[in-house]
């Protein structure tokens, strides 16, 4: 079964409503500011010049990521020489404290509106089980991870402190890390621990849930989206050794990609060959900055099919398959997933077809252009018989079509009892349900909710 990411059953609060229209008023009195500061004429014409200012500075923002060298440089000159002009513009009639005023009143309006949605975006927050310290805890460690983590904090060294064998991955050559793991349980190991990459963690993950051990997260990588996720400290990564002596487990989810296990996601179309680039590891800006003109305009690689149930999206642009759900908060860095254990693939399938859904998207502001799906199931097809993916962030080659299924509570991960927790995500500003909130009522004395209840669609 397939669902839209639409909203949950529930009521209202006092506060709630009065936030959600404390929005809207402030709205009301931005939109009153200028006939009443410049004259309904001036103000008219003012509204024009600023409206195809923000038509230029989108279109040169655009430019700017669509096209390379000489072309890109005048576009980024243009994006922030428009608005300079606009600003001297209204500074010439006087006018700036009014266009302050103006822009205040719309940041109150966000501010009051994000605090009404917040409290729908709370979830609840992942079982801890109570578990027994291991007694033969077993360790990998890249010591190139995360720009020399595992050196820098004395990760070796204070593992083994602890009781556990650490075995760090020097070379020369690649290694099998997989196959270390398994041959670790074999051995005897009741825990796997990894200080590395996300790829990495989740290799060794598979192993773990394939044994029924405990993996232990060390944030040694250089994003750690997992272990943000699982509410760990990303700072210190050493703190995440108090679990071999003070710990709980949490029983999360599971993606495999045919048989290949993912902790975070595995991305298809633009993201994915970005990180095909050789250079995509040593200068990950500036890769994706060269390769986005190919990606966004015209169509460069396989034409892919992302189908999730009876949903099919045809030809996105950009496909990405998440092990449970993204937050909305921030598309352009994927947000975060405030639940591991909803048994549930996120697919995000990406299509822009205008300037205004480009910006619109990275800006986190507009959905248009956006088709997001969950379900247990997704299938990647395409009109090739290889296309690139990047599973946690390593780029592999794979046959069509490419099957992602998600595994219920399949591995148990073991984090410090006194750790930093996940924050609470930041709602989207959502404005239709903001307009619902408004206009809604308590709970009846019977429960019944209000008419603008969260209903949650199914395909």
């Amino acid at each position: 079964m397939v669902t839209t990411e639409a909203h949950a059953p529930g009521g209202t609060t006092f506060i709630q409503r009065w936030l959600a229209r404390l929005a809207f008023a402030a709205i009301a009195a931005a939109l009153l500011v200028p006939p009443l500061a410049a004259g309904v004429t001036l103000s008219l014409a003012l509204l024009v010049v600023a409206v195809a200012g923000l038509i230029v500075t989108s279109a040169a923002v655009w430019w700017a990521l669509t096209y390379r060298g000489l072309v890109r440089w005048l576009a980024v000159v243009l994006a922030v020489a428009v608005p300079l002009g606009l600003l001297a513009l209204f500074m010439s009639y006087g006018l700036v404290q009014y266009v302050a005023l103006q822009f205040g009143l719309l940041a109150l309006a966000v501010v009051a509106g994000r605090a009404a949605l917040r409290r729908e975006a709370i979830p609840e927050r992942l079982r801890e089980h109570p578990a027994p310290p291991p007694r033969r805890p077993f360790l990998i460690m890249n010591p190139r991870s995360g720009g020399g983590k595992v050196v820098r904090f004395g990760l070796k060294e204070k593992a083994e402190a602890r009781g556990a064998t650490v075995v760090v991955l020097e070379g020369p050559g690649p290694v099998d890390v997989a196959a270390l793991a398994g041959q670790a349980v074999a051995e005897g190991a009741d825990l796997l621990g990894v200080a590395g990459g996300d790829g990495t963690q989740a290799l060794v993950a598979g192993i773990a849930a394939e044994h029924d051990v405990p993996l232990l997260v060390i944030s040694a990588g250089t994003r750690n989206h997992f272990a943000l996720d699982l509410g760990l400290d990303r700072e210190d990564p050493a703190s995440c050794l108090d679990a071999l002596v003070d710990g709980v487990e949490l029983h999360v989810d599971l993606g495999f990609i045919g048989e290949r296990p993912f902790v975070n996601n595995a991305s298809f179309g633009a993201y994915a060959m970005v990180v095909q680039s050789p250079a995509y590891r040593d200068d990950k800006a500036g890769t994706i900055l060269d390769l986005l003109p190919g990606l966004l305009v015209g169509h460069r690689g396989p034409q892919l099919v992302a189908r999730a149930g009876k949903v099919s999206v045809v030809g996105p642009q950009a496909v990405l398959v998440s092990n449970n759900v993204y937050g909305m908060g921030d598309l352009a860095g994927l947000g975060r997933r405030a639940r591991l254990d909803r048994a549930r693939l996120g697919l995000f399938a990406v299509t822009v077809a205008s300037v205004v859904q480009a910006v619109g998207l990275l800006a986190g502001t507009r959905l248009r252009g956006l088709i997001r799906l969950v379900g247990p199931e997704v299938v990647i097809d395409a009109d090739a018989a290889q296309i690139p993916v990047g599973v946690d962030g390593e780029a592999l080659m794979l046959d069509t079509p490419v099957r992602c299924i998600i595994r219920p509570a399949a591995l148990r991960v073991r984090v410090p009892s006194d750790r930093p927790g996940v924050p609470d995500p930041k709602p989207v500003m959502d404005w239709r349900r903001l307009g619902q909130i408004a206009l809604s009522v308590p709970l009846s004395p019977h429960g019944r909710y209000h008419p603008g209840s969260r209903l949650i669609r199914r395909l």
